[in-house]
């Protein structure tokens, strides 16, 4: 139900408003102990039940404010977010939250794009965030958060905050940051077989210490080129390497070489494959990219894509995040596990980033944001982090057990949390999507033509495709 606009202006009165911000703490330290009672743990007596919903004030009866939620994900993530808005159901008696959950992040975003109704909290990639603040979607929640005592500084990085900042303010409370990192088959990819023979292999460290959040798990590009031509045998059928020719699989090369992705790091008009440092950080990637005997064959991905030859042990190495990772386990003797990009000249990668919004319309924003700050709670995001899918942002949950799960793949999961600080944040795009369209025909030439007779005529052409969508105005003058 939709409330009536009181003297805040944005459907509360002055009691409601102030109300929210008194329970915070109570709601998460009731949530705290239902997750605990579902999890089996005790802390030395029986548990108490937690207290009933009310449906009266001192003013008379209470109806509470209806709320949604969004979401999207696989089936048993949005099983874990429903487990989230069941426990705050439990313990609020001022509002009540229903979910709506998408099968993808693309799903969710076409909803918004039809005009159907914006859920009062939901979850968003950082790529849409020009377009939710060009359509006036959202609010900004950081004054919200802050009055309800959120400490941002100590549990979130400063990349996450980073990313959903727009205008000084925090648009966004920073959810999943999930960074592109290279999953590899243990079979194909022996290293020790490697190091026995004589050749210079990666630094995988030790599982023990790198579950701690200690492993110093590194390469370099030569012996990520090394890691490719030993997983890369003939008599097998297996391959080494799979690079997709898109502007995300490209990117953390580029970073990685000196190079740059766009003409611009706040408003680009153009890409910057031309550049002196990016034609210099592809030379070096392309040789290997575009080494038939290395990687997938287009004949080989017509058959099948890069996670399926993967998932068949026919694949060495390949692109990804944590959101592989539960599939990835269910193929039987599947040995695989995860090392960060390999380092050209820095350590650069790009990544996943999801936050919570909150929507400009919401029933109630008091409420929304009192639902908002459980949600991104530790006891919250570690049930959505049990699943498996999630990289947390939060950094407690982060560097816990939850999403850690020592004894499972991949053997280094904190290499996850390590990297977060070498992502690359692009600019702030109307419609990311539209761009990759629009040199993907190109890109793939770049990549998957074996030898090229000039590398500045493309990349000066892709830099050429991308103006018409990065800077629409400028590209078609007025007579």
């Amino acid at each position: 139900m939709l409330v009536q606009t009181g003297a805040h202006g944005d459907g509360t009165t002055p009691s409601t408003a102030t109300r929210g911000v008194r329970r915070g703490a109570g709601i998460l330290a009731a949530t705290l102990s239902i997750v605990l009672v579902a999890a089996g743990c005790t802390t030395g007596s029986s548990p108490r039940p937690a207290p009933a919903p009310t449906t009266a004030t001192a003013s008379g009866p209470h109806k509470p404010v209806a709320l949604t939620f969004g979401v999207f994900g696989a089936p048993a993530e949005i099983d874990a977010f429903r487990g989230v808005v069941a426990a705050y159901n439990a313990v609020s008696d001022d509002s009540h939250v229903t979910l709506r959950a998408w099968s993808s992040h693309a799903d969710l975003r076409a909803s918004l794009e039809s005009g159907r109704p914006v859920p009062d909290v939901f979850l968003a990639s950082r790529e849409d965030l020009a377009w939710l603040r060009a359509q006036r979607l959202t609010q900004p929640v950081d004054n919200l958060l802050d009055e309800r005592g959120v400490d941002f500084g100590d549990g979130y990085s400063r990349d996450a905050l980073q990313a959903y900042s727009f205008d000084n303010r925090l648009q966004c409370m920073p959810y999943g940051v999930s960074p592109m990192v290279i999953f590899y088959n243990k079979r194909l990819v022996d290293v020790p077989a490697m190091a026995a023979q004589g050749i210079d292999a990666p630094n995988v460290g030790s599982g023990a210490s790198a579950s701690a959040g200690s492993g110093n798990v590194r390469w370099n590009f030569d012996q990520f080129a090394n890691a490719a031509a030993f997983a890369s045998r003939p008599a097998q059928h297996t391959r080494g390497l799979y690079v997709p020719p898109t502007l995300r699989g490209l990117a953390p090369f580029i970073y990685s070489g000196g190079g740059a992705l766009f003409d611009d790091a706040v408003a680009p008009t153009s890409l910057a494959f031309s550049d002196g440092g990016t034609q210099s950080a592809l030379e070096r990637t392309l040789q290997l990219l575009r080494n038939p005997h290395l990687t997938l064959t287009d004949r080989q991905l017509q058959r099948a894509n890069p996670k399926e030859w993967f998932e068949r042990g026919r694949l060495g190495m390949m692109e990804g995040d944590r959101s592989l990772v539960p599939e990835l386990r269910k193929v039987p003797g599947l040995r695989f596990d995860v090392m960060p990009m390999p380092v050209l000249d820095s350590y650069a990668t790009v990544g996943d980033f999801t936050g919570l919004c909150l929507s400009r319309r919401s029933a109630s924003t008091p409420e929304a944001a009192d639902f908002l700050v459980n949600a991104t709670s530790a006891p919250s995001v570690t049930l959505v982090a049990r699943a498996g899918y999630l990289a947390p942002a939060n950094l407690k949950v982060a560097l816990s057990d939850a999403f850690l799960q020592a004894g499972r793949a991949p053997e280094h999961a904190s290499v996850f949390n390590t990297v977060v600080r070498t992502v690359r944040l692009p600019p702030l795009l109307d419609d990311p999507p539209a761009l990759e369209r629009a040199v993907e025909p190109d890109l793939r030439e770049l990549v998957t033509v074996p030898v090229l007779d000039d590398l500045q005529a493309i990349t000066q052409r892709i830099d050429a495709t991308s103006r018409p969508v990065l800077a629409p105005a400028s590209a078609s003058p007025s007579p």
